[in-house]
């Protein structure tokens, strides 16, 4: 094979792993997490920026408020996720590059001065970071459900503050009775990749 990954992680991380509907009511820990954040903040982005933050909605309270804002479809799911977790880009990011990208600390007032171009590279490299996030709960042995049927809006103004753009919402936890639908069709190599 050309991969050096085990096909079990393979699988694991990708081809058996699915978004998940449906989950037991088996807890996801607090040390969970730690392990999946401190395995994914490894991935790369752009000048090493870290603009991802991670909002865990643990409380009944927060979680029944959380609830109103998703779309009728995703109410139940997260309803019962043993675990929710909102993924936002902090548009502030810059002011931990000097630390984050030592040899040009300059970058914070040169490059991300203003807000127009913090935001887009806030979006773009905190869904990278997301993307990293969803791999690493699998993982973890875990199954995510990453959701954008939400009103985006509602959660900025009951979870987060006018530095926060609200990415995702994702439900985790061990996968439920029924839990996948069928695997979706994907495009095969020749649909996406070209040589020039």
């Amino acid at each position: 094979m050309s991969l050096v990954l085990d096909p079990a992680a393979q699988d694991l991380l990708f081809r058996e792993a699915r978004t998940a509907n449906t989950f037991t009511d088996e807890p996801v820990t607090e040390e969970q997490v730690q392990a999946i954040y401190d395995l994914v903040k490894y991935g790369p982005t752009s000048m090493n920026q870290s603009p991802l933050r991670i909002t865990l909605v643990r409380s009944a309270e927060a979680r029944e408020r959380l609830v109103g804002l998703m779309a009728e479809g995703n109410q139940k799911k997260t309803a019962t996720a043993p675990l929710v977790a909102i993924l936002s880009a902090d548009n502030e990011f810059h002011e931990e590059l000097p630390a984050l990208f030592p040899h040009f600390p300059q970058a914070k007032d040169t490059v991300f001065s203003a807000r127009e171009v913090r935001e887009g590279s806030a979006a773009l490299n905190a869904s990278l970071q997301a993307a990293y996030f969803i791999i690493g709960v699998r993982a973890a042995g875990l199954a995510a459900g990453p959701m954008t049927g939400v009103d985006f809006a509602g959660i900025q103004k009951e979870f987060l503050d006018d530095d926060h753009t609200p990415l995702m919402v994702i439900n985790i936890g061990k996968p439920g009775e029924d839990a996948w639908f069928p695997r979706s069709p994907r495009l095969e190599y020749d649909q996406v990749v070209t040589t020039v």
